[in-house]
């Protein structure tokens, strides 16, 4: 029975398919298998769960102050979403709804930004901080990400889909200015807010180089650097490791599952 030149090739396609998700998904499937097993195992290349879990947790809470680095991995990054969606999708309803060519330039100057290495004003930034006495506080880890020219943009392109009727019905029904952005604007582009909040929150929750600099005392450290602690010893268990990078990657993960849906919808409609 011969297979048609169609069939063949949608064979192909999901065969593709199929080796490209199993080489996606291996990384993170290596990961969780090898937070149960011994470091030896790890280091030879296991592949089977095994039996240390309950003693690489052990290890991981006897050695480390591992709910406080959640608790403020959570809290810098939860302060640093919500306080960045809201200012950026000030500013990116503003650009647009509000715009002119004085605005376009200073939106070409803000993503132009966008080209400049943090290593550049890391230094600035330290010493700024420093003077103000925010080091080791929520404020100096949001404050630098608080505005983004990316997210800027994004609010920016999508709010290019919202229907200035309502801005005009409502402003003939008499609401003010912040009362339609409040009450029209945000419920409408649900699914960009939701798109910029997974972008914002991962790279809140894996931001390591800002942390390292302004973060000093103990309480203050977050899950990055906990993990890069782990790292520093003469001897390394990579099983417990393992296990602190697994549990630090799960927030991100269940973060993206819940807002999965809307965030393919925010990214789709910000490229309209």
């Amino acid at each position: 029975m011969k297979i048609s030149k169609f069939k063949l090739a949608l064979y192909g396609k999901y065969l593709f398919l199929i080796i490209i998700s199993f080489l996606s998904i291996f990384p993170l499937f290596w990961m969780f298998v090898s937070a149960t097993n011994a470091s030896v195992d790890v280091l030879a290349g296991t592949l089977l769960p095994g039996v240390q879990l309950k003693e690489n947790l052990t290890k991981l809470l006897a050695n480390t102050n591992l709910l406080r680095a959640l608790w403020n991995s959570f809290k810098y990054a939860a302060a640093a979403t919500i306080l960045s969606l809201f200012v950026s999708s000030l500013a990116g309803y503003g650009f647009e709804i509000y715009h002119d060519k004085g605005k376009d330039i200073l939106m070409n100057i803000l993503l132009l930004s966008m080209m400049v290495p943090f290593a550049v004003i890391m230094v600035p930034l330290y010493m700024m901080f420093g003077n103000a006495n925010l080091l080791n506080s929520t404020a100096g880890f949001v404050l630098p990400t608080i505005s983004t020219a990316f997210l800027i943009f994004l609010f920016r392109q999508s709010s290019r889909n919202f229907p200035r009727e309502i801005i005009e019905a409502a402003r003939l029904e008499g609401l003010t200015e912040f009362g339609i952005f409040f009450r029209m604007y945000i419920p409408v582009m649900k699914s960009t807010y939701a798109a910029a909040a997974v972008i914002t929150f991962m790279n809140a929750w894996n931001n390591y180089l800002w942390p390292l600099i302004i973060m000093q005392k103990p309480e203050a450290q977050t899950m990055p650097l906990l993990i890069s602690n782990l790292t520093s010893g003469y001897v390394i268990d990579y099983g417990v490791l393992m296990l602190a990078v697994a549990i630090s990657v799960i927030p991100t993960i269940l973060i993206f599952l819940a807002l999965q849906k809307n965030f393919a919808e925010g990214i789709v409609g910000s490229a309209k």
